[in-house]
C-alpha cells in the first residue's frame, strides 16, 4: 500500500519580498525625484480580505504596518496575530458604534470625519488611558460615494477636535477619484498636501500635519511627488482579490 505523503504548498514570501521590494524602489525614485527623503515615506499594506496567513507572509517579507477597513476582520486579524510586532492602521469607514473595538486594535485611525465619531472614540480611549492617533479624513473631491469632510469644512472640524483631551490629529487622509492615468489624480494629492500647509500655519495645540495618507497601488508614485507620508498599497502587495 503506497502512502500518501502530504506535500507542502510552496510558500509566497519569496514572490513578495519581490513585490514589496519593487514598490519601495518606485517609492525611492519618486521620492528623490521630488526632492525629499524615501525614508519619509511609509507603506501600508491593505490586506482587506486577505488571511491572516497572507499577512503574516507579509510581515516576514518585510512589512511593518497593516492597514485593516473592517473591524471584525482586524479583530480576528489582530489575535491571530498577535505575537508579530505589527503597527495596525484602520483605513474604512469607521461607525461610532466600533470605536470600542477601534482604540483597542489600532495605533492610527485615518477616517475620522466628524464630531461625533470623534466624541465616541475620545470617550472610549479615556477608559483604557489611550491617546487614540487620528487622521482627519477628506473628501477632496466632494463625492457623494466617499466619506470624509470637505476642504472647506477641515479646518472647524480639527479646531474643536483639538480639545479632545484622548486624541491626537496626525495629519490628513483622501481618496481622490479613480483614473487610469495617474497623473489626474495629482491635482487631489496637491490639494490636500496645502490643505494640511494651512492647517499647520494655524499653531493649533495638540494638531500635527506630520501625515499625509494618501496614493494606492495605482497612483502611489504621484502621491509621494506631492508629498504623502503613508500610501495604502494592496493590490500590488497581495495581488487581485476574488
Amino acid at each position: 500500500m503506497i502512502k500518501e505523503i502530504a506535500v507542502a504548498q510552496p510558500s509566497k514570501v519569496h514572490e513578495m519580498i519581490e513585490a514589496i521590494d519593487h514598490i519601495r524602489d518606485r517609492i525611492r525614485k519618486a521620492a528623490i525625484s521630488a526632492g525629499r527623503d524615501p525614508e519619509d515615506i511609509r507603506t501600508v499594506a491593505v490586506s482587506k480580505t486577505v488571511s491572516a496567513d497572507r499577512v503574516r507572509d507579509a510581515v516576514e517579507a518585510g512589512i511593518s504596518t497593516v492597514g485593516e477597513n473592517y473591524i471584525q476582520e482586524a479583530r480576528e486579524k489582530a489575535t491571530a496575530l498577535s505575537h508579530l510586532p505589527i503597527i495596525w492602521h484602520f483605513i474604512g469607514h469607521l461607525q461610532s458604534n466600533k470605536s470600542k473595538y477601534a482604540v483597542r486594535i489600532f495605533d492610527l485611525i485615518h477616517s475620522v470625519d466628524s464630531v461625533k465619531l470623534a466624541e465616541e472614540l475620545n470617550r472610549q480611549a479615556k477608559k483604557i488611558s489611550k491617546t487614540q492617533h487620528i487622521l482627519i479624513q477628506v473628501n477632496v473631491s466632494e463625492e457623494k460615494s466617499k466619506s470624509g469632510v470637505f476642504v472647506d469644512d477641515a479646518l472647524p472640524l480639527i479646531r474643536v477636535l483639538a480639545a479632545f483631551e484622548h486624541l491626537k490629529v496626525d495629519g490628513l487622509m483622501t481618496m481622490p477619484p479613480y483614473f487610469d492615468a495617474p497623473d489626474k489624480a495629482r491635482p487631489y494629492f496637491r490639494t490636500l498636501r496645502e490643505l494640511a500647509r494651512s492647517i499647520e500655519n494655524e499653531k493649533i495645540p495638540n494638531v500635527d500635519m506630520k501625515e499625509l495618507s494618501m496614493g494606492m497601488s495605482g497612483d502611489f508614485e504621484a502621491a509621494v511627488e506631492e508629498g504623502a507620508t503613508l500610501v495604502r498599497i494592496g493590490t500590488a502587495i497581495f495581488g487581485h482579490r476574488s
